[in-house]
């Protein structure tokens, strides 16, 4: 009889808690920023043709300490910038323009940084035997280039999206029987 009361016991909490066992991920890429509004701060704090290369390293932008920096040479630049100018350089900013016919003694970080979490939430039976999946999907980005001249800031541009907030919702009728039917006749 104990072992009875054990085992409903042992039950009860498990279909309580199933929602704990669905899962969930993050996804943060590291650079020195741990949300956007310290990113966008740290954009506004550096002045053109005053802010240094060593000063930004200084504030953890370098690509040799600080992972995911991406350098960009004077080309990438080109097929990044001037393509959007509808391949018209005379349209770019002129500090872009000058730092393009600098070529070697220009370039720059292209710093890209995503916080993204997702928890899945509903019931987890359904989820479990894939009836349906609720997942929210919540977090920041934030996307800069610091274009780099004779050792100083010359140029920046930022985008991002200071919140995301995203729900996702998957319904299989059928549950797990819902792709059988394809493989069935296939094989």
């Amino acid at each position: 009889m104990k072992h009875a009361q054990i085992s409903c016991a042992i039950a009860c909490v498990v279909l309580t808690s199933c929602a704990a066992l669905l899962p969930d991920s993050e996804q943060i890429s590291r650079t020195p920023w741990p949300d956007y509004q310290t990113a966008e701060q740290a954009f506004k704090s550096m002045t053109l043709e005053t802010t240094s290369l060593q000063q930004l390293h200084d504030m953890g932008l370098d690509p040799l300490k600080t992972p995911n920096i991406v350098v960009l040479s004077y080309a990438d630049l080109m097929r990044r910038l001037a393509l959007s100018g509808a391949g018209e350089p005379r349209l770019l900013a002129p500090q872009i323009q000058v730092c393009i016919a600098a070529q070697t003694s220009c370039f720059a970080y292209e710093i890209e940084q995503k916080s993204m979490t997702k928890k899945r939430y509903g019931n987890f039976w359904a989820d479990f035997l894939n009836f349906e999946r609720k997942t929210m999907i919540s977090g920041w980005h934030f996307d800069v280039i610091y274009i780099i001249q004779n050792e100083r800031l010359v140029y920046k541009l930022w985008s991002g999206t200071p919140s995301i907030e995203q729900f996702e919702q998957e319904n299989t009728p059928l549950g797990p029987f819902q792709g059988m039917g394809i493989s069935i006749f296939t094989q």
